[in-house]
């Protein structure tokens, strides 16, 4: 009878997967780690105070979308099992939920099927010389490389600082983990400004956000290079590395010549402005200084740099240097009064151009609206809310020190854009709008002046 049931069940929910379109499998994956993350940390056991539901939710959300944001502190909320939860889901949210399920696939049955493979190119938007199989390992085989690298380096510089015992091996172990997944948690209760000056410290952090933030699109791309299966980089890659680059450098240049007020009191100023640059880029969303002592000026870069992120299909979030790029390009093109649209003298595809623009368009709207939204619900000045939002939908985790004394609407529309910015803008206005089956539309064309 027992058997029977499960039989039905796992029935039901086979065909309730592939009745819906990969965006809305996706939406609804996302939706059912957060709820049981949500469960798991309400449980009065987990806790060392007592914990409200909204906050409790907006740590699952925070965690399985690898923000950051956090309403409370969490060494001094969560006992280790509550932490255990939140590091599980920044694991799982991370790398991705899908990307598992399909190793676990892939290392018992040798394959995978027709539906995980339309999921997962939705989850990651790969090249066309990209096979999916030799990209979910080495997106296994490289996460968990880096964080036992980073566990161990990490135990070696907190033990160096006086941190001994079990409490040296779980702080390693999660802050590794929250590094390389840009979740930007930390279990300090002032994230890492007390190391500001602890070069050792500094870079485990940078070289695991890097990591994270550079692409497994990157990752995959440059193993194919060494190992011989390819000639030459892709023109992704390309793209990805230089533009990272580029805005590393700006931002940690504006930081350097126009915080010095923020920067007093620190030995090594070039290392924390190039830090925060990079926090910001990557959205690991770890801070060495107060950003809320930021000037107007660098507060509206920093913004920008978390409106851009970092790579597609890494575990940053952001609208991404890809989009940035095809922007760039349709402005230069049309500039130029060119019929096709090139960067770097390359021709880009209008399905990708299409893609680009829908989430430029998208993405903008979202900061406008919750900006506009929060701004009745919440009384701080605007920069704060901007930069509150745009940290939110970017899965930064960056704050202006707004977050814990946020209103309950004002953290229930964070806690929508932060799960929207780990779906993705597109993934999620397609899961809410695209019809699975075909409608027939009677369509009148017209020209539209613009």
């Amino acid at each position: 009878m027992k058997a029977n049931y499960h039989k039905k069940l796992s029935s039901w929910y086979r065909k309730f997967q592939i009745g819906k379109s990969p965006q809305m499998n996706l939406v609804w994956g996302f939706l059912l780690y957060t709820l049981v993350g949500f469960v798991l940390l309400s449980i009065p056991l987990f806790h060392k105070i007592d914990i409200s539901l909204m906050d409790n939710l907006f740590i699952s959300t925070s965690a399985i979308s690898t923000t950051g944001l956090a309403t409370i502190d969490l060494f001094e909320s969560y006992n280790f099992m509550g932490q255990l939860v939140i590091l599980s889901l920044v694991q799982l949210g991370g790398i991705g939920y899908m990307t598992l399920t399909t190793y676990f696939l892939l290392f018992t049955t040798k394959k995978i099927t027709h539906w995980h493979n339309k999921v997962l190119g939705t989850e990651f938007a790969l090249p066309k010389n990209i096979i999916i199989n030799d990209f979910i390992k080495s997106v296994i085989v490289f996460t968990a490389v880096m964080e036992a690298l980073g566990a161990i380096l990490f135990y070696i510089a907190f033990t160096n600082t006086g941190m001994e015992g079990f409490k040296a091996v779980w702080f390693s172990i999660f802050h590794s983990i929250s590094a390389f997944c840009t979740a930007g948690f930390s279990l300090f209760p002032d994230g890492f400004e007390s190391y500001h000056d602890n070069v050792f410290i500094n870079l485990i952090i940078c070289i695991l956000s890097v990591a994270g933030s550079i692409g497994f699109i990157v990752i995959t791309d440059i193993w194919y290079r060494i190992t011989g299966r390819t000639k030459e980089t892709t023109f992704t890659t390309k793209i990805i590395v230089y533009g990272f680059l580029i805005l590393l450098f700006l931002g940690t240049m504006l930081i350097y010549t126009s915080e010095s007020t923020s920067l007093l009191g620190t030995n090594h100023t070039i290392l924390t402005s190039f830090f925060q640059a990079m926090s910001a880029m990557t959205t690991v969303g770890f801070n060495t200084i107060h950003i809320g002592n930021f000037s107007l000026p660098i507060l509206l870069f920093v913004i920008f740099l978390m409106y851009i992120g970092a790579s597609p299909s890494g575990t940053a979030g952001g609208m991404k240097i890809t989009t940035l790029t095809a922007m760039i390009a349709i402005v230069k093109s049309r500039l130029l009064a060119q019929k096709k649209i090139t960067f770097l003298n390359r021709i880009i595809p209008f399905e990708r151009i299409y893609v680009a623009t829908s989430t430029f368009i998208l993405y903008t709207s979202l900061i406008f609206l919750f900006s506009f939204l929060l701004a009745y619900t919440d009384d701080f000045t605007f920069i704060q809310i901007l930069f509150e939002v745009a940290s939110a939908l970017g899965t930064v985790g960056l704050s202006t020190g707004i977050t814990a004394d946020l209103s309950v609407l004002g953290k229930a529309m964070i806690i929508i854009l932060m799960f929207i910015g780990r779906v993705g803008v597109l993934t999620f206005g397609f899961a809410l709008l695209r019809q699975k089956q075909k409608e027939s539309l009677k369509i009148r064309h017209d020209d539209l002046a613009v």
